[in-house]
């Protein structure tokens, strides 16, 4: 339950803030500024941590999952990217079918309930590959859930097979995708957008994009890039941007706000994100998006002591096992690959919170040995 002392601050601004949070009420675009403003990020977190304990108790969530990025070759050229390569360049690779279901396969041993899989916009890969990659998929691993391709990836597959968006879902649902992840959101403001991510599809599109995928009835998570170039006004209209079509389609599950890493990208001279800076976006996330029912601190990206101090600042989900990460680690992560199931409980209880296993739908998750179940 939220905590019972008393809301205080030294921030007047936070005030009629607080009254509107107690009460209920929907936030607006200033009350946003005023609170990525506020220099009490404590009486901010206190905010956030009482809705967070409103809607989830002290139950936090993980998953046992397993990344799969299947070809790092990309057609754009994002200043805020370490991962993408060119075609032929080096250090660019592109898995053989057989490769991506070994790679699967090669992080099964805990029992996965989730392959998480993303990769670059390859220009000569058709949509039968991916199509192929996920019923192999499914095929090997029929319990696992899938949760494939950003919505930049599903416009890209889209337009290079001549389908629209609506037909392209329906292959990749039928091949087996139950869900989409929430990647290539960044910033949606075209001022920052076309500074870091020129080459993608701009923030409404991705918007329409995602429309269309609730709307075929899949579920998907969103996410926003922070601690580049964007200022508190880009950040707060990219959320309620989201908040607005959750509104409508109510197909988001979880936001993950993503701490930039510059190392080994084009924007390497810009400094890294404070510990500050990324349980406040956590704090903030919680608060706006009053629609969204999850708030992630990724770990691999906020490592694992921030991802605690989050649990407090409004996040209910620590993220999953992962095995292995590369996005985020090309671009100079230093938390590691993977962590186990154990470990993670572990992180989570020390932090005051009580595990619990999801799966992707956050159904809770019973285990026996090394087998699983699936509350439904």
């Amino acid at each position: 339950m939220p905590e019972a002392r008393p809301f205080s601050t030294d921030d007047a601004q936070l005030e009629p803030i607080a009254a509107k949070v107690l009460a209920g009420e929907r936030l607006n675009f200033d009350d946003g500024l005023a609170l990525y403003g506020s220099p009490d990020v404590l009486a901010v977190g206190w905010l956030a941590n009482y809705v967070r304990e409103k809607m989830h108790g002290d139950v936090a969530y993980f998953n046992v999952n397993r990344h799969i990025n299947p070809t790092n070759v990309c057609v754009a050229a994002c200043r805020l990217c370490a991962f993408g390569r060119k075609k032929g360049a080096e250090g660019s690779y592109t898995m053989a079918l057989e490769q991506a279901w070994e790679t699967a396969a090669s992080g099964y041993s805990e029992a996965v309930t989730e392959f998480h899989i993303v990769g670059g916009l390859h220009p000569d890969l058709p949509l039968e590959y991916f199509l192929d990659l996920i019923s192999g998929l499914k095929e090997r691993f029929p319990q696992v859930h899938i949760k494939a391709f950003t919505m930049v990836e599903i416009a890209f597959l889209a337009r290079r097979a001549k389908l629209t968006v609506p037909e392209t879902l329906r292959k990749l649902k039928d091949a087996g995708v139950d869900s989409m992840p929430g990647g290539g959101a960044e910033i949606f403001a075209d001022r920052v957008r076309h500074i870091i991510c020129d080459h993608k599809i701009d923030g409404d599109e991705w918007l329409e994009t995602a429309r269309m995928v609730h709307e075929a009835g899949l579920k998907s998570n969103a996410t926003m890039l922070y601690g580049h170039i964007e200022n508190d006004e880009d950040r707060v209209d990219h959320l309620l941007k989201l908040r607005a079509l959750q509104d409508e389609t109510h197909g988001f599950q979880t936001f993950i706000p993503l701490a930039f890493h510059p190392d080994h990208t084009a924007l390497a001279h810009l400094p890294k994100t404070t510990g500050l800076m990324d349980i406040k976006q956590i704090a903030v996330s919680r608060l706006l998006l009053d629609n969204f029912p999850h708030i992630k601190a990724y770990w691999q990206m906020m490592t694992a002591k921030i991802a605690q101090i989050a649990l407090r600042f409004g996040a209910d989900d620590i993220d999953g096992t992962v095995i292995e990460e590369k996005i985020y680690h090309d671009a100079g992560a230093t938390t590691p690959q993977g962590m186990r199931r154990q470990e993670l409980m572990r992180l989570i209880t020390a932090a005051g919170r009580v595990p619990v296993e999801r799966d992707t739908l956050y159904r809770n998750v019973m285990r026996s040995e090394d087998s699983f179940t699936v509350a439904v």
